[in-house]
């Protein structure tokens, strides 16, 4: 990829310590630009953190037109957090152009799942047919589980975006602002019940926020990952059978990688690339999504 698209620009990422999040910081640093962070500084995220701003370091140190990396703590469900970010990072380089939103969670768990009085777990549909193994799949859908994906994923999407969109409108010079979806928006999940409908939901934020923010030139657009390997489906991957059946769901053999991200997220960001596209969705799934046969 050549270098420097995003030279002199400023971008604050949720959720940039791993994943996804994390390979697009990477490439928007070595493509020039500032970025600014934000995580929720968790003890078992301390040696991603730590990689991170190393990571930052030995860029900036081979290519000195390469960005400079800050970090923001916060929660993105807490509407402060996502205000507090954009601040940071205008206080620092002194303008906000680029404004990724990326954190999210995902846990499996069964519709049906329910709890009786007398603290027993299961399944309406595996009690009536015996099949106790499936007690143990996934965790309980209940209120607090739906609740606080809804939380992480929505609402922190929309506060954090609002805040970007704000900024950006003030200094009247546009921006891009992209949002992390997932091929979860586009079809159902038989465990993620509670999880593909915020997907949905951070499509269709962007695609109403392009309508409410072309006059101010800032242009939102949607990515779309299909299986991306991060810490959130790690494990489920680890199972050889499993990854080998979705990879010959998928047209181009393999499983995703977060760097695979990183590309498109700097299309969206580049404004010499994508000037035009606004309110767009764009599958990065290696095919999954159009293989129906």
């Amino acid at each position: 990829m050549p270098h420097h698209l995003l030279l002199t620009k400023t971008a604050a990422i949720t959720g940039g310590t791993t994943g996804i999040g994390r390979a697009i910081a990477l490439e928007y640093l070595r493509q020039g630009c500032n970025v600014a962070i934000n995580h929720l500084n968790l003890s078992r995220d301390t040696q991603h953190k730590d990689y991170l701003l190393s990571e930052a370091a030995t860029i900036k140190k081979d290519d000195p037109e390469a960005g400079s990396l800050i970090e923001v703590e916060g929660d993105v469900s807490k509407p402060e957090t996502g205000k507090e970010l954009v601040e940071r990072a205008v206080k620092e380089w002194g303008r906000l152009d680029i404004f990724v939103s990326n954190a999210g969670v995902c846990e499996f768990a069964e519709f049906l799942r329910c709890v009786l009085s007398l603290g027993f777990l299961f399944t309406c549909e595996a009690w009536k047919s015996g099949e106790l193994a499936r007690l143990t799949r996934g965790s309980s859908l209940d209120h607090d589980l739906f609740a606080s994906t809804v939380r992480i994923n929505l609402d922190g999407a929309f506060y954090s975006c609002q805040a970007a969109a704000r900024q950006m409108a003030s200094q009247n010079h546009g921006g891009s602002i992209i949002a992390i979806s997932s091929i979860s928006a586009l079809v159902g999940g038989g465990l993620q019940t509670h999880y593909t409908p915020t997907k949905a939901g951070v499509l269709s934020l962007m695609q109403s926020m392009a309508v409410a923010l072309g006059k101010y030139k800032i242009r939102c657009n949607a990515l779309l990952p299909g299986t991306i390997k991060t810490q959130l489906n790690e494990e489920d991957l680890n199972n050889e059978e499993k990854r080998k059946y979705m990879e010959t769901r998928i047209p181009l053999g393999r499983t995703g990688e977060p760097k695979d991200m990183a590309g498109p997220a700097v299309f969206l960001a580049c404004e010499e690339l994508s000037g035009y596209v606004n309110g767009a969705q764009l599958l990065v799934d290696g095919g999954l999504f159009v293989n129906l046969q």
